[in-house]
C-alpha cells in the first residue's frame, strides 16, 4: 500500500482510506447490516495497509465509533481516525440541525474520545459549516483542542472556498473532506485549486456516487435506504444515470476491471494530494475496490474517461433539497 501526505503539514496515510458510515447507517436497512462482517471488513482493510478510517459521531448515533473501537481492540495496527461532528439527531434517527458552537465542539469531542476509547482524535472536523456560527469560532475551538492534545489535525467537510480560507487563517487546515467522483466534479471549479494553493489535502468521499458507479444498482431502493430519497436515484434521473453507467462499464471492460475499480482509479489519478475513501461494508466489496490500486491509467486514458463524464453528466442533485443547502456548491 503506497502512502500519500495529507496536506503540507499533515500525516502520511494510505493512498485510500476506509469510509465506515455504511456499516452503521444510511445504506440498506438494519436487517441487512452485519456487525460481524463489518468488523471483519475493518480488520481486512487494516491488514491490507489502509491506515485511515473515516467516521462521524452521528453515524448510527454513536454506533459507528463504538464499532471501530471494538474492531481496534483485537488489532495491533493503529490507524488514523478522522471524525466528523455537528449533525444532531433525535432518538428516532431524524436529523434536527447542526451545532458548531465552541462549547458544542468540545462536548462532541469528549463523547467521541470516550466512545472510541482514545486519548486523542487524529483529524477532527465539522460535518458541515454551521451557517449560524462564524467558522472562525468553530475552528478556534478545535484549535484549542489541538493545543490541549485532544486533537492532532484540523479538518473541514463540504466547505466553500471562502470558508476554507477563513478557517485556514485561524489554524492550518490539514484536510478537506468533500465529494468527488466521475459523477460529482464540483471541486474542479474552484475548491480543488483553493485547497492546493493553501496546501490542504483532499479526502474524497462518494467516489462511487453511493454505489451508482459500481453498476450494482438497477432497481428501486428500500425506503429506509437514504438513497431512495436522493434525486440522483429517483425516476427518470436514475434511468438516465444508469445509461451513463453503461458507458463506464464499457470503458472498464477495455481495462479488464470492474466499473467500481475504474471509478476509484480515476480519482486516485487526479493527484497525490487526494485520498479516496472506499466505503466498503463487506470484505468482498473491499477486496474488489482494493483492486483499483493496481490499475494504471495513461494521460490518454484519463482524458477519454474524463471527457466521457463531464461535469453535469449525471442527473439529479446528490442530496435532497434541504441537505443541498448545507454542502459546498
Amino acid at each position: 500500500m503506497h502512502q500519500r501526505k495529507l496536506g503540507i503539514n499533515g500525516p502520511l496515510v494510505s493512498e485510500v482510506g476506509l469510509g465506515c458510515m455504511g456499516m452503521s447507517d444510511f445504506y440498506g436497512t438494519k436487517e441487512t447490516r452485519d456487525r460481524a462482517e463489518s468488523l471483519r471488513t475493518i480488520q481486512m482493510a487494516l491488514e491490507a495497509g489502509i491506515s485511515l478510517l473515516n467516521t462521524g459521531d452521528f453515524y448510527g448515533i454513536g454506533h459507528n465509533e463504538l464499532l471501530i473501537a471494538e474492531a481496534l481492540k483485537t488489532i495491533s495496527a493503529k490507524p488514523l481516525i478522522s471524525v466528523k461532528f455537528g449533525a444532531m439527531r433525535n432518538p428516532s434517527g431524524g436529523f434536527i440541525g447542526y451545532d458548531a458552537r465552541p462549547s458544542a465542539v468540545k462536548n462532541f469531542a469528549a463523547y467521541s474520545l470516550t466512545r472510541l476509547g482514545m486519548e486523542v482524535i487524529d483529524i477532527y472536523q465539522p460535518s458541515r459549516v454551521d451557517p449560524t456560527i462564524p467558522i472562525e469560532e468553530t475552528v478556534g475551538a478545535i484549535s484549542e483542542l489541538i493545543q490541549e492534545g485532544k486533537v492532532r489535525y484540523l479538518g473541514l467537510s463540504e466547505a466553500s472556498p471562502e470558508n476554507i480560507r477563513r478557517a485556514h487563517k485561524v489554524h492550518p487546515v490539514t484536510a478537506l473532506e468533500i465529494e468527488y467522483s466521475l459523477a460529482t466534479r464540483l471541486i474542479e471549479k474552484e475548491i480543488l485549486s483553493t485547497a492546493r494553493e493553501l496546501g490542504i489535502g483532499i479526502v474524497a468521499y462518494g467516489v462511487l456516487s453511493r454505489g451508482l458507479l459500481s453498476g450494482s444498482i438497477n432497481g428501486s431502493l428500500q425506503d429506509e435506504d437514504f438513497r431512495s430519497h436522493s434525486p440522483r436515484f429517483m425516476g427518470k434521473n436514475l434511468e438516465s444515470n444508469l445509461e451513463r453507467v453503461n458507458v463506464l462499464q464499457e470503458l472498464a471492460k477495455e481495462k479488464n476491471c470492474t466499473p467500481a475499480q475504474l471509478a476509484i482509479a480515476w480519482v486516485l489519478h487526479q493527484g497525490n494530494d487526494i485520498v479516496p475513501l472506499i466505503g466498503s461494508t463487506r470484505t468482498s466489496s473491499l477486496k474488489e475496490n482494493l483492486g483499483s490500486l493496481s490499475i494504471k491509467l495513461s494521460p490518454d486514458d484519463l482524458k477519454r474517461i474524463g471527457d466521457s463524464f463531464p461535469d453535469g453528466t449525471f442527473q439529479g442533485e446528490r442530496y435532497p433539497a434541504f441537505q443541498m443547502q448545507t454542502v459546498a456548491k
